[in-house]
C-alpha cells in the first residue's frame, strides 16, 4: 500500500516547486557553487607547460590518469587549482574516523553531540591540510620530475603547493555550505558534478573508436547494454529494504488510555550509500597518482612496483578494491550511518522493542545480527558493480567513466538529492495545510458568532 507521503510526493509538480521558495533557493545556491567549482578546474596552476602536460595525459588517459581525472573532473587534466579535487579530505575524514574507533579521547568526543563533532570536523580540516600540502608537495616535484613544468625549481614548487592546497581547502568548504544550506551533500555532489561534466567528451572519444574500427560495434552495443543493466541494479539495490518489526505498547496519558501500534525499522541492504566506493577509490588513487606522474624520470623500486601490480585491471588492485569495499562498507555502517546501540536506546526512550527481544542490550544485539547478515549481501553488491566493469575495461579498453564506481556514484547521488528534494516539498505541502486547517478553524469560530446587538 502506497503510503501518503509517498502519494504526496508523486503528485508534486512544477507549480508546487515554484511555491516551495526555500526549496528553489537551496537549488539555486547549490547550482552557483557547483558553477564555481566547475570554473575552477580551467584555472591553470602557475608554471605547467600545457603541451607536454596535455600529451602526458593523452598516454595516460587509459590508466590510471583517465581515472584520476574522473575524480578531479578534468582538473587535473588542464592542472587547473582543483587538480587534488576533494580527496585529501576524504582521505583525512577515513583517518580520522578510524582514529575515532581506536583512540578513546576521540570517542569520547563523538558522544559529547554537537559540541564534539565540532572539534573532530576540526582535525579533519587540519588532517586535510597536511595530506594535501604532502601530495601538493609530490605533484609538484613529480611534475618537474617529468618534464611538465616550465621553469622548475623552489619557486614553481612553493607556488604549485600553495595553489593545490589553497583549492582542495576551497573545495571542502564549498562542499560544507553545499551541504549546510543547499541540496544534497556537498561532497559527493562535487564528485558527482565531475563525472557528469566528463561524460559527454567520453562518450564522443568511444564512438570515435568504434567509427575508427578500435572497437567493434558489438563491443560498443554490450557496454551501453551493460550500463543500462548496472543502473537498473543499482536503483534497484539501493531501494531494497529489510523491515523490522517494531511494537509499541498501550500506554495511559493522563485519564486517556491509546492503543498500542505497531511499525516497521527499514533497514537498507546498502546503508553506506556511495560512500565506501568513493573511500576505497581514494586510497588506490593515494600513493599510484605520484606514481604515474613520476614515469618519465627514473623510478625507484617501489614506485616501479606499484606501477605494475596497482595498475587498473591487474590482480592486487581488484584484490585490494574489492578488500576496501568491504571493509569500509562494514566500517562506515556500524559507525556512522547505522549505529546499532543508538537505534535501540532510541526505540528503548520510545517504548518500542522488537517482539520477542528484551529492550536494550539485546534489541542491540539483534539488530547488529540483522545488518551484519545484510551487509553481506550489500557489500558484495558494491563489490560487484565495482569490480566487473574494472575487469571489462581492461579486457576492451572502454572509457573509465563507464566503470562501475562512476555509475553506482552518479545513480546513488542523484537517488539522494530527489530524496532531499522531495522531503523539502512534503515539508512545504505540510506547512501549506496546517495554515489552511488553521484557517478553516478560525472561519469555524467566525461563523459560530450570534448576531451583533444594535
Amino acid at each position: 500500500m502506497v503510503s501518503a507521503a509517498e502519494q504526496m510526493a508523486a503528485n508534486t509538480s512544477w507549480s508546487a516547486l515554484g511555491k516551495a521558495t526555500d526549496l528553489r533557493n537551496r537549488i539555486l545556491f547549490t547550482l552557483g557553487l557547483l558553477i564555481v567549482y566547475r570554473l575552477g578546474t580551467f584555472i591553470p596552476v602557475p608554471g605547467i607547460d600545457s603541451g607536454a602536460l596535455r600529451n602526458f595525459m593523452e598516454a595516460a588517459g587509459q590508466g590510471i590518469g583517465g581515472m584520476v581525472s574522473m575524480f578531479t573532473g578534468g582538473a587535473l587534466g588542464r592542472m587547473g587549482i582543483f587538480a587534488l579535487g576533494i580527496m585529501p579530505y576524504i582521505s583525512a575524514s577515513i583517518i580520522v574516523q578510524l582514529l575515532t574507533s581506536m583512540v578513546p579521547a576521540l570517542e569520547q568526543l563523538k558522544k559529547e553531540g554537537a559540541q564534539g563533532q565540532k572539534k573532530i570536523n576540526q582535525y579533519t580540516r587540519y588532517g586535510t591540510v597536511a595530506l594535501a600540502t604532502a601530495q601538493a608537495y609530490g605533484l609538484a616535484v613529480s611534475l618537474e620530475a617529468g618534464d611538465l613544468a616550465t621553469d622548475p625549481g623552489m619557486y614553481f614548487r612553493m607556488a604549485c603547493m600553495i595553489t593545490l592546497v589553497g583549492g582542495t581547502m576551497f573545495l571542502m568548504w564549498l562542499g560544507e555550505q553545499i551541504t549546510q544550506r543547499g541540496l544534497g551533500n556537498g561532497i559527493s555532489l562535487i564528485i558527482f558534478v565531475g563525472i557528469i561534466a566528463e561524460v559527454p567528451a567520453s562518450i564522443a572519444q568511444f564512438f570515435a573508436s568504434g567509427r575508427s574500427g578500435a572497437i567493434s560495434p558489438a563491443v560498443i552495443i554490450g557496454v551501453m547494454l551493460m550500463v543500462v543493466a548496472v543502473i537498473m541494479f543499482v536503483v534497484f539495490m539501493e531501494r531494497a529494504l529489510r523491515k523490522i518489526h517494531i511494537q509499541y505498547p498501550r500506554r495511559q496519558v493522563g485519564m486517556k488510555v491509546y492503543d498500542g501500534g505497531s511499525s516497521h525499522l527499514p533497514v537498507k541492504v546498502n546503508p553506506a550509500g556511495v560512500i565506501p566506493a568513493i573511500f576505497a577509490s581514494s586510497l588506490l588513487l593515494l600513493p599510484t597518482t605520484i606514481s604515474a606522474f613520476s614515469s618519465g624520470a627514473t623510478n625507484g623500486p617501489v614506485m616501479s612496483w606499484m606501477l605494475a601490480n596497482f595498475g587498473p585491471g591487474q590482480p592486487l588492485y581488484l584484490l585490494f578494491f574489492v578488500s576496501m569495499i568491504v571493509f569500509f562498507a562494514y566500517f562506515y555502517t556500524f559507525n556512522v550511518a547505522f549505529k546499532p546501540e543508538d537505534v535501540a536506546n532510541n526505540l528503548k526512550n520510545q517504548n518500542g522493542f522488537v517482539p520477542g527481544i528484551r529492550p536494550g542490550k539485546k534489541t542491540a544485539e539483534y539488530i547488529e545480527y540483522v545488518v551484519n547478515r545484510i551487509l553481506v549481501l550489500g557489500s558484495m553488491y558494491l563489490a560487484v558493480v565495482c569490480l566487473l566493469p574494472e575487469v571489462l575495461r581492461g579486457q576492451f579498453a572502454f572509457p573509465v567513466y563507464f566503470g562501475g564506481t562512476s555509475v553506482l556514484i552518479v545513480v546513488s547521488v542523484t537517488m539522494d538529492t530527489i530524496q532531499q528534494a522531495q522531503s523539502h516539498l512534503l515539508a512545504h505541502q505540510y506547512e501549506g495545510l496546517i495554515e489552511k486547517s488553521q484557517l478553516r478553524g478560525r472561519n469555524k469560530k467566525r461563523a459560530k458568532r450570534g448576531p451583533s446587538r444594535r
